[in-house]
Parts: structure tokens; sequence; C-alpha cells
């Protein structure tokens, strides 16, 4: 799987809450049609084939980017 950057998962993850909530509070053809394009879009990033893998891979990936982006300051800390 090619890994997603950071603000692009970020983005695509965004866009999935705010397609949802829209959809859940008023549902119409058009928040539908944004739902699915934001869960597919989701399912593409990660290489998931549900939502909810989808869901699960980013948090992971999400822990992955806190790590590297933690380790970097520790390291800018030591060297300092």
């Amino acid at each position: 799987m090619i890994v997603p950057a950071e603000k692009e998962l970020r983005e695509a993850l965004s866009r999935f809450a705010q397609a949802r909530i829209a959809h859940d509070v008023h549902p119409t053809g058009s928040t539908s049609r944004a739902l699915e394009d934001a869960v597919y879009t989701l399912r593409v990033l990660t290489g998931a084939h549900t939502l909810e893998q989808a869901l699960l891979t980013a948090d992971t990936l999400l822990d992955k980017y806190a790590d590297r982006t933690d380790a970097s300051r520790e390291n800018e800390t030591l060297a300092a």
C-alpha cells in the first residue's frame, strides 16, 4: 500500500466527518453522494475494503505520524 501523506489523510477524514454529519442531520441525495464519495476516498487512501477497515487503518497511520513527530521533537531537544 502506498501510504498517504498525513495532510491528505486528515483532509479525507475531515471531509468524511462533515459529510457524515450533514447526511445524519438532513439526509438528501446530495448528502448521500457526498458521504459515498468521502467513504470511497478513505477506502482508496487506506487500501481498505470497508469503511470500518479504512477508519482503523487511518487511526493506525495517524498514530504512526504522531510517533514520528514525537521522535523528531525528542531528537531536536537532545541536539539542543
